[in-house]
C-alpha cells in the first residue's frame, strides 16, 4: 500500500506539471490569433501565474499553504484550469483525460489523508 501511495504523491507532481504545460499550450495557441509577441508571451506568463499560485498556497512546504476544504478547492480549481485550457485550445480527448486522473488522484489524496505537510508524521 506504501508503493501505491507514493506513486499517488508522484502523479500529483506530474499533474501539476501537466497543468502548467497545458497553460503554455492555451497561451501559444490563443494568442496565434493575436501575433507571435502575444502568442510567446501567454506561453509564457501563464505557466509563470500557475508556478506562482501554486508555490504560495499549494505547495507541501509553502509556509502559506492552504489547509483542508482551502487547499481542496485550490487543488479543484487549479486542475480544473489545465483540462479546461486544453479543451479550449481544441484538445478536448487530453482535456478529458487530465480532468479525470485530477479528479482520481485528489479523491485518493483524501482518502489515503496525504494532505498533510510532507514533514508531519501522519503523512504516511
Amino acid at each position: 500500500m506504501t508503493a501505491l501511495k507514493s506513486a499517488n504523491l508522484a502523479l500529483a507532481f506530474v499533474l501539476e506539471l501537466c497543468v502548467l504545460a497545458a497553460l503554455a499550450y492555451w497561451g501559444y495557441t490563443t494568442g496565434a490569433t493575436n501575433g507571435t509577441v502575444l502568442q510567446i508571451g501567454l506561453c509564457i506568463v501563464l505557466p509563470v501565474i500557475g508556478i506562482g499560485v501554486w508555490a504560495v498556497w499549494g505547495a507541501p512546504q509553502s509556509k502559506r499553504r492552504l489547509t483542508g476544504v482551502g487547499l481542496l478547492i485550490l487543488r479543484v480549481v487549479f486542475f480544473g484550469i489545465g483540462a479546461l485550457a486544453l479543451i479550449l485550445a481544441g484538445q478536448t480527448g487530453l482535456g478529458v483525460v487530465l480532468g479525470l486522473i485530477s479528479a482520481l488522484n485528489i479523491g485518493l489524496i483524501y482518502a489515503w489523508r496525504q494532505d498533510t505537510k510532507v514533514d508531519s508524521p501522519s503523512a504516511t
